[in-house]
């Protein structure tokens, strides 16, 4: 499979390596050897001609190319000419030259990421407003890196664990499909020319097998129109809204989710305050990682902290911080590392996220798995009951 590398070598700047490896490991380890320094690598797209979508900026790549150019001594105007010539994408492209245009005005970076809005989250553009305080831009690109890192893994883990249960109910579906308008069908005419009397519950059974045999084409229709209709509700922002305050009221769910804010909005907060923001900006800005319901509790919070009140005590008043997490506050107040003590509350809620998916997943394969192999044999059963019966009466 064949690899693009962005390497630097010597005073050659910025170069686009194409490798053949079997993975980017692997390519990364063949660019070395030939004395080149690796940014980045990724899989070459062989079908992007063809399914050419609309993509978002890849902003982590971007902060760990611009990081590495940094600290290979190039100048931050330098740098971001280096990315944009050897940039593919033309939406990526079209962004960084923005970016330079403001720079060439004289316009600090942070003006210019906050006038793309689209590509620049406000977390971002805050933590580089604070580096140009300092003049430490390339150690708030690595920590926003590690940042984002460590928040997409937390998603991976959900991911990854909802794999299994989707493709099980998904095939399950399918097959449950096939029977209800292939075969079902197949024995209700069987039965119907044998004219025999049929139990209950098998009975209805194929008169509903009739009735889509009849109707086959408006059922899939109705089916698909259902399907696009979901769809098209889940890419809906109101909808969204709706199923999330859903999701919120089951006990169980409800407190896993609130555990992930939790550990989103102090990892954010820790971040904010190791890159030099004050505790009541840095509060501001995280405020829209929260629940609607939660923000209101947040702006109170913020409003004690302003007037001179402790942090832990104002987590607590308002209900935004875990036993844990109060616990470890006080002590990042009393020696003074309050963001550290936020980076380790952080870590504690999504290792418990971690173990909460992993025991989840181990109980609902097997419960789902039950389930769709109980409504399929419950159809085969009644199927074949008739023909158990018909034998018997010969016996």
């Amino acid at each position: 499979m064949q690899y693009e590398v962005k390497a630097l070598r010597g005073n050659e700047g910025l170069l686009l390596l194409l490798l053949e490896a079997a993975d980017a490991n692997d390519a990364a380890v063949q660019a070395q050897a030939q004395g080149y320094t690796v940014l980045a690598t990724r899989a070459k797209q062989r079908w992007s001609a063809l399914l050419r979508r609309k993509s978002r900026f890849p902003l982590v790549l971007f902060s760990q190319e611009l990081l590495a150019l940094l600290e290979a001594g190039l100048p931050l105007i330098e740098a971001i000419e280096a990315l944009a010539e050897k940039e593919d994408q033309p939406d990526a492209r079209k962004t960084l030259t923005q970016i330079i245009s403001l720079l060439y005005e004289g316009r600090p970076l942070s003006y210019a990421l906050e006038q793309l809005p689209k590509d620049f989250p406000a977390l971002y553009v805050a933590t580089v407003r604070s580096s140009e305080k300092t003049g430490s831009l390339a150690e708030v690109l690595s920590r926003y890196i590690v940042y984002q890192t460590q928040m997409e893994g937390v998603k991976r883990k959900v991911v990854t664990a909802s794999i299994y249960p989707v493709i099980l109910a998904g095939a399950g579906g399918l097959v449950m499909l096939f029977l209800m308008i292939f075969v079902v069908p197949r024995f209700s005419h069987i039965y119907a020319d044998i004219g025999t009397d049929l139990p209950f519950m098998s009975m209805l059974l194929m008169r509903w097998g009739l009735l889509l045999d009849a109707h086959w084409k408006l059922f899939l229709a109705i089916v698909s129109m259902l399907c696009a209709g979901l769809v098209f509700a889940a890419l809906q922002p109101g909808c969204q809204r709706w199923v999330e305050q859903k999701l919120w009221q089951f006990p169980a769910l409800g407190k896993r989710l609130h555990l992930y804010q939790m550990a989103r909005f102090y990892r954010s907060l820790g971040m904010l305050l190791q890159g030099g923001m004050p505790i009541v900006a840095a509060l501001q800005m995280v405020s829209g990682l929260l629940q609607e319901s939660m923000r209101a509790q947040l702006a109170l919070a913020t409003a004690s902290i302003q007037e001179g009140g402790s942090i832990s005590r104002a987590m607590e008043k308002y209900g935004l911080g875990t036993p844990l997490a109060l616990r470890l506050l006080r002590v990042g107040e009393r020696t003074g590392r309050i963001d550290e003590m936020m980076e380790r509350v952080a870590a504690f809620h999504e290792d418990e996220m971690a173990r909460w998916i992993e025991r989840f997943v181990k109980a609902f394969g097997p419960l789902l798995m039950a389930f769709v192999g109980m409504v399929i044999g419950v159809i085969v059963v009644l199927m074949y009951f008739p023909i158990f019966e018909l034998a018997g009466s010969i016996e």
